[in-house]
Formats: C-alpha cells, structure tokens, sequence
C-alpha cells in the first residue's frame, strides 16, 4: 500500500480533542446539510439517504496498516469531509475501530439522522459524539445550516434529546454563532430553555475561524462571546489551544495537499507544518500553492488560508 490514504488524514490539531487521526466514511462534500460557515465550501453532494459508500473492510485494512508508523494519538475521529451518520455502516466501523485501538473513538456529527433508530443505535458504540446545534428555530436553521429538503428542526432537535438520554458515552454538543443570525440575547433564551432537555457533559461554542462556505459569514463580537459563555455555562474553542499537524506522506507538497483536501490550514499553520519536516524554503511553497488551480488562497480576517478546491 502506497504511503497515501484514501479514508484516513493526519493527525491533525483539535482544540476540543488534542491529535486526532481523521476517518472519512464518506465522498468528499456529501452532506445533509451546506452550512453557510462550512471551511470545507459548499456541498457538492447533498443527500439524507444513507449508503455504504465504501466497505467498512477496505477502511479498518487502511487503519491497521497505518499504525505500523502510527505516532501518538488523543483519539480517532470520525468526521469525514460532509456528514459521516450518512455512512450505513457507522456501526460496524466505529465497532471494529475499536478491536484494533487503544483510543477513544469519536464521531462528530450535524445531529441530522439523530432522529433514525439506526443512526442512535450506530452513535451508542462511540465513545465521545459531537453533535452541533446551531439553532433554536426553523427560520435559523434555514439561514445557517441550510438542510436537505427532508430535515426538520424540530425532528432534529428531538432526535438529539432522545438520543442524549441513552447513550453512555461522552456527549460534547457544538454551537456555532453567526454574526447577524443567532448572535442575539432571543437566541441565547432559546438555547438556555433548551439545553436543559439535552443530557450532555460539555457545551463548546464556536465561531468562524476558517474561510466559510458564504463571504457573508462574519464572527460574532467578543462581548457576545463572553455573554454566550456566561449564559449557556459553556466552553470557548476560541479559548482552546491546538498542536500540529502531521503527514505520513513522504513528499512535502503532496502531504500538505493531502491535509488541506479535508482540514484547510492557515499560513502559520503551514510553515509550523513545513519547519517540523525541516523544510528551510517555506516561500517557495507557498507560491507553488499560490499558483497552484487545485488550491485556492483566501485571505480571511488578514490571514491566508488555503484550502483544496
């Protein structure tokens, strides 16, 4: 097997999780939703169906074989590059993930399918699920997340509740506040009446830190911020500091782009990648990528991002 990976990338920095090993499930972009803060950009495949997109064998072969170089890792993560609760083999992966390592196996999810007996029964064998819930009503969930025709709020909502009621594990909930939509004191009413229904054991709230999906995306204020912390007892990923990235992949161009394809990096973020390889001429990769079509460059609150189109 050739050093590049089909389902597997990094690890990579979590704020809320420390080195985390990404597993993708799923076709880049398929999602049930196209939130309009997306760094990944818009979906290109959006869809509520679930299929087994790949074998779940083919996955755990990837997995097993990497650890050979394996380094140290907080956790593997199921994310993918849309929504992995569209992969119908969730269970089974995230069951046998679990034979072959020592680390706890988290998914992180839109909450979407939460409301499918399957998709619950699928979420009970992870050890920490990260639902996101960025809204109390229909209209914001329409303006933010922006859902395939066939989802609901309030089904999504209930499915969440119903779900954090019986599972065992680690329930880490996610709020994503978009200046202008849901940075306001009617919506942190709404969240603080009901977070009381949702069994979880931490509320992160989360800004736009990476070029979204809309150029319209703003971050709210710090002042709101602050209040959100205050009112909802939760946890700033903002606050939170993050490692390294890494790449098993040899070439350094192809490793950067193997990241950037599912995590895009900022231009500090590159050259603290590019140094911990020894590599001494960072410019010259930076304008490679510059000119690069397959890339694109933002410049985003004064920082250059780049992100694989």
């Amino acid at each position: 097997m050739k050093n590049t990976y089909k389902y597997l990338f990094g690890p990579v920095p979590s704020r809320r999780m420390g080195i985390s090993l990404g597993v993708s499930p799923i076709p880049e972009r398929t999602c049930s939703y196209s939130c309009v803060y997306c760094q990944l950009g818009r979906t290109k495949h959006m869809q509520s169906e679930r299929k087994l997109f790949f074998p779940v064998q083919d996955i755990l072969d990837e997995f097993i074989h990497y650890q050979k170089s394996l380094p140290k890792l907080d956790v593997v993560s199921i994310v993918g590059e849309g929504e992995p609760t569209l992969y119908s083999g969730l269970g089974e992966l995230i069951t046998e993930l679990k034979k072959v390592t020592t680390v706890p196996v988290a998914v992180i999810t839109n909450g979407s399918l939460l409301t499918r007996p399957e998709v619950q029964e699928a979420l009970l064998h992870a050890d920490i699920v990260l639902p996101s819930m960025d809204a109390c009503n229909e209209k914001a969930f329409r303006q933010i997340n922006r859902p395939h025709f066939s989802v609901k709020y309030e089904e999504v909502q209930k499915g969440l509740i119903e779900f954090s009621q019986t599972y065992g594990g680690q329930l880490w909930l996610e709020i994503m506040f978009v200046a202008g939509i849901n940075d306001n004191s009617a919506s942190l009413d709404e969240f603080a009446a009901m977070l009381p229904k949702i069994k979880y054991d931490r509320v992160y709230i989360n800004t736009p830190v990476r070029p979204p999906a809309e150029a319209f995306v703003k971050a709210p204020s710090k002042e709101f911020i602050h209040e959100a912390v205050t009112r909802l007892s939760a946890i700033s990923i903002d606050m939170l500091s993050s490692g390294s990235f890494y790449s098993d992949v040899t070439d350094n161009y192809e490793a950067v782009k193997s990241i950037c394809k599912r995590h895009p990096m900022n231009s500090f973020e590159l050259e603290a990648f590019l140094t911990s390889r020894n590599v001494s001429d960072i410019d010259t990769y930076k304008n490679r990528i510059k000119n690069d079509p397959l890339f694109d460059c933002i410049d985003y609150k004064g920082i250059i991002t780049y992100r694989l189109k």
